[in-house]
């Protein structure tokens, strides 16, 4: 039996202010078909979605069956993103391989463009997903008044960046906050990996030469000193019983 979705609140009451601030280069950018004027542009599109859904837009991945109904306008960009979200690409990478609270996380991150309002709406979510799998999920999220609002049919769902308030800076991108991979998996792969992809620079041969007041051209003039020459010293002080010579107040004092 299919679930209603339950009740849940918002986290903060800034989610209910629209952002109040003067356009800049730090607003999201909207990828609508509908503006798409050639093949490109079309293009840039389809790769957008791609990158939302999957964090990639790899060849292999790619239905190029769906891409030719977009640019025919047999389709709108909202079908196309229920498609991949749908897609045994999805399915086999992403939802296979993590918890029902990950990937309704993912996915409310993804559509609807804002982080989840604490777990209770992570909660409410997986409810739908436990009762009627992601299509009954990905149908909730897209048919909502939220989504139809913010993005309608043409424009590709993207990161709402808002800054309200005193805020300088808006929220932390979803591929930072929710990657792909989690630490555990993140630690088993290797990640992060440093990657130089610059050249090696050597230091020349004049940098070589010295010129007086090295360290190391002192080291011989100290080690022959005598105080360095007897076995305590040699031996670094190891075993020498410090805590004996350390005043101490005893309680009966």
């Amino acid at each position: 039996m299919a679930l209603p979705l339950l009740k849940y609140a918002p986290t903060t009451q800034n989610s209910r202010v629209k952002a109040f601030r003067v356009g800049s280069d730090e607003d999201p950018k909207a990828n609508s078909i509908d503006k798409a004027l050639d093949r490109e542009d079309q293009n840039f599109v389809i790769e957008a979605a791609y990158r939302q859904i999957f964090f990639h837009a790899f060849k292999v991945d790619r239905d190029r069956t769906l891409e030719s109904q977009l640019r025919d306008g047999q389709i709108t960009v909202r079908d196309f993103i229920r498609s991949l979200c749908l897609s045994d690409t999805f399915t086999r990478s992403f939802y296979n391989l993590n918890s029902n609270y990950k990937v309704v996380r993912h996915l409310v991150e993804k559509l609807l463009g804002r982080p989840t309002h604490g777990k209770s709406e992570e909660i409410a979510w997986s409810a739908v997903l436990m009762t009627q799998g992601v299509k009954g999920v990905v149908d909730a999220i897209l048919d909502s008044q939220e989504y139809l609002e913010n993005f309608g049919y043409d424009t590709v769902p993207y990161h709402r960046n808002r800054v309200v308030g005193s805020r300088d800076l808006g929220e932390t991108p979803f591929n930072i906050t929710s990657p792909r991979y989690d630490a555990y998996h993140r630690g088993i792969l290797g990640f992060p990996q440093i990657v130089f992809t610059g050249s090696a620079r050597t230091l020349p041969e004049r940098s070589r030469q010295r010129r007086g007041g090295f360290p190391e051209d002192y080291l011989p003039w100290v080690r022959s000193l005598p105080a360095l020459r007897t076995p305590a010293a040699a031996a670094g002080g190891v075993g020498g019983n410090y805590l004996a010579k350390v005043p101490y107040r005893s309680v009966g004092r």
